[in-house]
């Protein structure tokens, strides 16, 4: 909060600047070019009262900001000001053909600088005026133009090096230091981003030996227990808890932290599965159809386990009496918003005991807990051979 608090107090700050800058030298150039006017070009009329006035009230605006703070109305005064000034002294300049009329475009890139809306706003009214004056025959608007001829072009010099000395000694200064100014905060952005880069990587490197210690500690009281049950209870968590430590291990090895190449995650849990659990050497085929697909943490992780479950499940139970067999898991976007998980073997299926008992199987459970967590429901397809299911969710 404090540093949004101090990112608007400093382009408030910039602008306030602008402001100031801009008033300041505009109404002392103005006076000076009111003088040159009327004693030097002969300029008499019309000219001179206007450049003045507009002087007196810029500088009155700037004198009122400091009561009202309001730094919006102050712009937008300012603004409109050198509106209605530089559209008189065009006009009875010599209208379309006034050199007077290259100030205008600076008081469009005045407004976009407030805001795009004011911007915009100004640049039509000005495009307005500018085709009015063009077709004044045509209208009826016939303006004198109060520049003798003999000081034509010493007038057209001083409105250009003034449109110039505005445009370059002004607002270039401001918007090449605020230009630096974007640049520094960049840079810093920049390493405040690749330190918490490498942080959110030690962190993940951290969990990942956390999981992998904690999975050890499973498997070596799985190894010097003798009660069947309780190796099998030690043994499968120890496997789960390694299936998470696989997620932060390849967030830690990537460069993208936010999302995992699930493809490449499925085909780890695979080889650990197949390492971990086929004793028996059998010949079992993995078929993994998964596209492009990324998910962050939040889903690979309770998906991996959902998966690991369904691996585990069938490399114990589905291929019993049986040398080769084949496990496939498809991931497939289905809609916009949900996926469509499909685990499938051709082992030798659910038994009649299986199938009345399966609410006490652990594995069972935790994939219908899995789905709930991952906002999906579960199916489970009926076949001849082997075990389907079909699970829809969405991306957590």
């Amino acid at each position: 909060m404090a540093q949004k608090y101090n990112s608007i107090s400093s382009r408030l700050d910039e602008k306030m600047h602008l402001i100031l800058h801009v008033n300041y030298f505009s109404s002392a150039l103005m006076i000076c070019i009111a003088l040159v006017c009327y004693f030097i070009l002969d300029i008499k009329y019309i000219v001179p009262q206007v450049l003045l006035g507009y002087s007196v009230l810029s500088l009155l605006n700037i004198f009122l900001l400091k009561y009202h703070k309001k730094l919006l109305v102050a712009y937008l005064i300012s603004l409109n000001l050198g509106v209605i000034g530089s559209i008189i002294v065009t006009v009875v300049t010599g209208g379309i053909n006034s050199p007077f009329i290259f100030t205008m475009p600076l008081i469009v890139f005045a407004g976009y600088i407030s805001t795009r809306n004011y911007g915009q706003f100004h640049m039509y009214l000005i495009l307005l005026f500018i085709l009015l004056i063009y077709f004044r025959n045509e209208i009826h608007l016939n303006f004198p133009n109060v520049v003798p001829e003999k000081s034509k072009d010493d007038f057209s010099l001083m409105s250009v090096l003034f449109s110039l000395y505005l445009l370059g000694g002004i607002f270039g200064k401001v918007l090449l230091g605020n230009y630096n100014k974007l640049y520094q905060s960049k840079k810093e952005i920049e390493k405040k981003s690749n330190e918490n880069e490498v942080l959110l990587k030690e962190i993940h490197h951290r969990v990942k030996n956390n999981l992998q210690t904690i999975s050890s500690l499973l498997n070596m009281q799985a190894r010097t227990t003798e009660n069947e049950d309780t190796k099998k209870i030690l043994t499968s968590s120890h496997n789960r808890v390694l299936s998470m430590a696989i997620v932060h291990e390849m967030l830690y090895a990537r460069d993208d932290l936010s999302k995992i190449e699930y493809r490449n995650y499925v085909k780890q849990l695979v080889k650990f599965h197949i390492k971990s659990l086929n004793k028996e050497d059998k010949k079992i085929n993995f078929k993994i159809n998964i596209s492009n697909i990324k998910y962050n943490i939040e889903t690979a992780i309770p998906l991996g386990l959902l998966i690991s479950e369904f691996i585990t499940n069938s490399l114990k139970h589905a291929f019993v009496n049986k040398d080769e067999g084949t496990i496939t898991v498809t991931i497939e976007k289905t809609d916009p918003e949900f996926y469509t998980l499909i685990l499938s073997d051709n082992g030798i299926g659910y038994n009649t005991f299986v199938a009345e008992n399966k609410t006490k199987s652990m594995g069972l459970k935790l994939i219908h807990n899995l789905t709930r967590q991952l906002r999906g429901n579960l199916e489970k397809i009926d076949k001849s051979q082997g075990v389907t299911y079909l699970i829809r969710f969405k991306e957590i």
